[in-house]
C-alpha cells in the first residue's frame, strides 16, 4: 500500500487551504487504463481523506464503451452494483494548469475491489520485489499520432480519410517541432506540472506521429505517469482542436504505436542489479534470470500488455514489433532489449508492449514475470543478434495471434494466479474475452470490399 501517513494527508489539507481550493478532481484508473473520475466539493474530498470514498463497482465491470461485460464474478446484474471503497492516495496529488482552481488526485480500488484493481495489482507486485530486496524503477515511452480532427469530425468520417495534424514522414524534424512550436511547448509544459515530467520529444517517421519518453523513476510512479500522460495528451490536443490516438495501429500504410517499457532494479543500498562491469557483456546472473523469466511467461501473460484486439494488428513481421518472445543485445528487433550503459544506465527494454498498454498492468507483467524468472533462476534463450523476424522460433517462445488466444492463455496460467492472484486472473481475462467476441460481432470494411460483391 501507498504509505497513508498522517504527514501526507496534513500536506494534502494544508495545500488545499493555501491555495483555496474549492474543488477537487479524483479519478480511478480501470482495467482498460481510462481514468474514470468526478469532482468534489474541498469539504467531501476532505473527509474522503480520512475515511476513504467510493465509485460504483460497474467501473470495473465495463468496457471502454461503456458496455457492461457479462461473466465476471466481481460485479454484473447479480450483484446489484454496489459501491468499492476507494482510497485517495494523497502522494498522487498535481496541479492542472488549465484549472487553477482545482487539483487532481488519485485513487486505488479497496476492500473486494482491490484484487482486480490494476494499481493495487503492481503494487503487490511491487510489495514482492521489495520483499527480495528490490526497488524497482521504470519509464515508459509513447508514440502517439495527432490528427486536425475533433471527436465528432472523426465520427462523421467514421474514422476514415483523417487529416494528420503534419503530412509526410520528418522524424526528428525541427522544421516540424518549431512551426508546432507552441504545442510541443504547451505538452512539455503540462507534463512538467502535472509530474510526469517528458524527458524528450520529437518527431516519429510518419505523419502527424510524435514520441516521447518520460523520465525514468520508482516503478509505481512511473506507472503513475504513463497512465496520467496518456489520459492528458489526449485532453490537451482536444483543448487545441486536435485528437491524439495511442491506438497500437490506427492504419495499415503505417507501423504500429510502441508503448516501450525501460526496467531496472535496485538494491536496499542504492547498488544497481543489472550491471556487473566483471561479467561477460556486464550482465550478472539477475539480469539474465529476469530476462530468462519475462521471456518464459510473455507467450503467458500477454493478454496484459497486449490488452485490445487492435494490439494484435501490430504484432507482424517486419513493423517493428516483434512476434516471439525473443531477447537481444542492443537488438531492436528482439521483444526484449537490453540497452548496455554503466550501472545507472544499464537496462531492460520491454518492446512487446504497445501505446495501448494499461501502463499499471504492463509493468505487472513485464516485472512479475523478471521477479519469477529470479526466484527461479531462469536461464533464457541465447541472445538473438541481427534479425529476429527471419529466425524460426520454438512453438514456446511464439506469442498468442489473438487477444482472446491470450487470455485463454492467461486464464490456464497457474504462474499467472500465483503472481497475480485468481480473482485478478479469472477477472482480466473474462474482460479481455469479451473485447474478442464484442469484436467478432462487427463487419469490417475490409469484409465488406472483399466479398460485398463478389462472392
Amino acid at each position: 500500500m501507498d504509505p497513508q501517513n498522517d504527514a501526507e494527508i496534513t500536506a494534502a489539507r494544508q495545500f488545499l487551504q493555501d491555495r483555496g481550493i474549492q474543488n477537487v478532481k479524483i479519478g480511478v484508473f480501470d482495467g482498460d487504463g481510462i481514468l474514470r473520475g468526478k469532482y468534489l466539493s474541498r469539504d467531501k474530498f476532505l473527509a474522503a481523506l480520512d475515511n476513504g470514498l467510493s465509485f460504483c463497482d460497474v467501473v470495473l465491470g465495463w468496457d471502454s464503451g461503456d458496455q457492461l461485460i457479462d461473466g465476471l464474478k466481481f460485479t454484473g446484474w447479480h450483484t446489484a452494483f454496489p459501491d468499492a471503497p476507494v482510497r485517495v492516495l494523497p502522494s498522487t496529488r498535481r496541479e492542472i494548469p488549465f484549472e487553477p482552481k482545482t487539483v487532481l488526485f488519485l485513487g486505488e480500488f479497496a476492500g473486494a475491489a482491490e484484487a482486480v484493481c490494476p494499481r493495487a495489482t503492481l503494487r503487490r507486485v511491487l510489495a514482492r520485489a521489495g520483499r527480495m530486496g528490490y526497488t524497482v524503477y521504470g519509464a515508459a515511452e509513447f508514440e502517439f499520432f495527432v490528427f486536425s480532427e475533433t471527436p465528432q469530425s472523426v465520427r462523421d468520417k467514421g474514422y476514415r480519410h483523417l487529416t494528420p495534424m503534419t503530412p509526410g514522414s520528418f522524424g526528428y524534424s525541427v522544421l516540424r517541432n518549431s512551426v508546432h512550436a507552441e504545442l510541443y511547448q504547451e505538452l512539455l509544459e503540462m507534463a512538467a506540472a502535472m509530474r510526469f515530467p517528458i524527458e524528450g520529444l520529437h518527431t516519429e517517421t510518419g505523419p502527424g506521429v510524435l514520441e516521447a519518453a518520460l523520465c525514468y523513476c520508482e516503478a509505481l510512479e512511473a506507472a503513475d505517469r504513463a497512465a496520467l500522460f496518456k489520459t492528458f495528451a489526449k485532453v490537451l490536443a482536444e483543448r487545441r482542436g486536435l485528437m491524439a490516438t495511442f491506438m497500437a495501429k490506427w492504419s495499415n500504410s503505417y507501423p504500429g504505436q510502441s508503448g516501450h517499457l525501460h526496467l531496472s532494479l535496485r538494491r536496499a543500498d542504492g547498488s544497481a542489479v543489472f550491471h556487473d562491469a566483471a561479467k561477460p557483456a556486464q550482465l550478472p546472473d539477475e539480469m539474465r534470470w529476469f530476462i530468462g523469466g519475462q521471456q518464459t511467461l510473455m507467450p503467458e501473460l500477454l493478454a496484459m500488455v497486449a490488452s485490445t484486439v487492435n494490439s494484435y494488428s501490430r504484432l507482424v513481421p517486419g513493423f517493428w514489433a516483434p512476434t516471439s518472445a525473443t531477447w537481444g543485445i542492443e537488438n531492436r528487433t528482439t521483444a526484449l532489449r537490453v540497452i548496455r550503459g554503466g550501472a545507472s544506465s544499464q537496462r531492460i527494454e520491454y518492446r512487446i508492449a504497445a501505446a495501448d498498454i494499461n501502463p499499471y498492468l504492463a509493468l505487472a507483467a513485464a516485472i512479475g514475470s523478471g521477479l519469477w524468472g529470479i526466484e527461479h533462476q531462469i536461464e533464457p534463450d541465447a541472445p538473438i543478434e541481427g534479425n529476429a523476424y527471419d529466425r524460426e522460433h520454438a512453438p514456446a517462445r511464439r506469442l498468442p495471434a489473438s487477444l482472446g488466444d491470450a487470455a485463454t492463455r492467461l486464464a490456464a496460467s497457474p504462474t499467472a494466479r500465483a503472481l497475480f492472484g485468481d480473482a485478478f486472473v479469472e477477472h482480466h481475462a473474462v474482460t479481455r474475452q469479451w473485447e474478442q467476441r464484442e469484436y467478432q460481432k462487427a463487419i469490417t470494411d475490409w469484409e465488406l470490399a472483399r466479398y460485398f460483391e463478389i462472392i
